[in-house]
């Protein structure tokens, strides 16, 4: 075998493993994903807050601010308090552009849809581009959380599910 052969029979060996690791991995990250409008829908604040890491970080280009994950759960949480008490209704649905996936990271970058409704009142729904940086500790872990600005319904329906 010469050199040239070995380098490309590496590279393949290489990329064969990356992409069963990526395969895998992501798998993981779409009940991640699943996980996080499951808690939403049911307004399971714990195991919403569950899915950060301690760390984490909610950077907003709506309020063009950047805050600890904690700042942002205890706004949020009132919300969750309502969905679970029949208050209201919630529901968060993500679509993706790109998602790099790798053994512990991960990056996401798409749309997600949220839509509320107090009870006796319309549905309203709000399209939001973001961006998640994840890790995998035993779990994955959404270390980074920006919403970069609003999408329309057709940028939603440019994404497949």
């Amino acid at each position: 075998m010469t050199f040239l052969q070995a380098r490309c029979k590496a590279a393949l060996f290489s990329l064969l493993l990356l992409c069963t690791v990526g395969a895998a991995g992501a798998q993981d990250l779409d009940a991640y994903w699943a996980e996080v409008s499951r808690t939403v829908n049911e307004g399971d604040f714990e195991g919403y807050a569950a899915l950060y890491h301690e760390d984490a970080v909610l950077v907003s280009d709506f309020s063009q601010s950047s805050v600890p994950i904690a700042t942002a759960l205890t706004n949020w949480k009132p919300g969750f308090d309502d969905t679970k008490a029949g208050k209201m209704t919630a529901s968060v649905v993500f679509r993706f552009a790109t998602e790099y996936v790798g053994e512990d990271t991960a990056f996401s970058r798409g749309i997600f849809r949220y839509a509320s409704a107090r009870e006796g009142e319309a549905e309203n729904a709000q399209y939001i581009n973001f961006e998640a940086l994840l890790v995998k500790k035993d779990v994955w872990l959404m270390v980074m959380e920006s919403q970069l600005s609003t999408a329309t319904e057709a940028d939603w329906d440019a994404l497949t599910e």
